[in-house]
């Protein structure tokens, strides 16, 4: 899981490089680039970092900026970021070309979508900014509309379930310290269970699986109405639902539920109008859809907040811990509303010190 976040462009940070031969690989590939490009080498700066063990670098040309991909061969695969961009871009979606490629050192020249992403354009302070989230609608529904079986890795139960597992394993065992019971085990196991069940009932599409604004960009051209999107290399098969949860329930923003709402019905209004959810009556109920959302967004909560605490504690990045409690009420919040989730809801509150609070507790069937 990544987020890449561009520096301005007037912030000049040379690379650091840990590794000499990896500098020299680096550097003679570039002088490569260089003549077949116009590349400025001198210009070469630290663009963003992620999640992985991928680095980003921005470098000037006689063509305007571009952007450079640092992916140790060793510990990053490219190959579905390659063909994952031409699935994107033959869906009609605004994706970085890539220019050059060295798949066996894992350097890559791609365009620059640009110097900002839609997160950093947003103020949690002002009003939503709904017409950048129907911007953000533009781009998800033509990658969901050209969908078709056994292109990407399905998501499936098995790695439905390798991602909730993460949530005990990292979250509540690493993080929190706690050794989990055979009745902590079990209500997890009966909660995990009816998660997967309920995200597995609908239709399945083409999922991004990081489908946020820290992913999407600002076109540099101003005459460019597409969103640039970004990050998209774990992309899978499956439930139409994950990618606009992810969305809505963002790991590092959140909005009030009725801008949620509103969102997610301009979403499933488009999405029943091009056929996308004939299933579970969820073109006829946004009712039944919306649920369908929720329990999809819980799915997702508990895998990120795993994957958080391991990001800090095996990775040695907590800036992304810091975001947790984000989630703990994402999960919370979900959980309140379901009479078959509230097992779930009291492991939770009795892990994180919470006082329940029953008004909160609504208890859909």
């Amino acid at each position: 899981m990544s987020h890449p976040a561009p520096t301005p462009a007037s912030v000049v940070s040379p690379p650091n490089w840990t590794d000499p031969q990896r500098q020299q690989a680096f550097e003679t590939w570039l002088q490569q680039q260089t003549l077949a490009h116009s590349l400025d080498p001198r210009s070469v700066r630290a663009a963003s970092a992620d999640a992985s063990f991928r680095r980003y670098f921005r470098v000037d040309s006689a063509h305007g900026t571009r952007i450079i991909m640092d992916a140790p061969p060793e510990k990053e695969n490219c190959e579905p970021f390659v063909r994952i961009a031409g699935l994107m871009r033959d869906a009609g979606l605004l994706v970085p070309r890539i220019l050059a490629w060295d798949a066996a050192q894992g350097f890559m020249l791609l365009d620059d979508l640009g110097q900002h992403t839609m997160m950093e354009v947003i103020d949690p302070r002002a009003a939503p900014p709904l017409a950048l989230y129907q911007r953000a609608l533009d781009a998800l529904l033509p990658w969901q509309t050209a969908s078709r079986p056994g292109v990407l890795p399905a998501y499936d139960e098995a790695l439905l379930r390798r991602e909730l597992e993460l949530f005990p394993e990292w979250y509540l065992g690493h993080h929190r310290g706690l050794t989990l019971t055979d009745a902590t085990r079990n209500t997890l196991n009966t909660c995990f269970e009816r998660i997967i069940a309920h995200n597995l009932r609908g239709p399945s599409v083409f999922v991004h699986r990081d489908f946020m604004p820290r992913n999407l960009m600002m076109p540099a051209q101003a005459d460019e109405p597409r969103l640039g999107v970004l990050d998209f290399q774990d992309a899978v098969y499956g439930p139409v639902t994950y990618d606009v949860a992810s969305l809505m329930r963002d790991a590092f923003l959140s909005w009030d539920e009725d801008f949620v709402l509103d969102v997610t019905v301009r979403y499933w209004e488009r999405a029943r109008v091009q056929g996308l959810l004939d299933a579970e009556g969820w073109s006829q109920d946004f009712g039944e859809f919306w649920r369908a959302v929720e329990w999809m967004g819980l799915q997702r909560h508990l895998k990120v907040a795993g994957i958080f605490a391991r990001l800090t504690l095996r990775d040695g990045k907590p800036k992304y811990l810091a975001d947790a409690p984000r989630f703990i009420g994402y999960i919370r919040a979900t959980a309140s509303r379901y009479r078959e989730l509230i097992p779930l809801l009291r492991l939770i509150d009795e892990v994180e010190g919470i006082v329940p609070d029953n008004t909160l507790v609504m208890g859909r069937g």
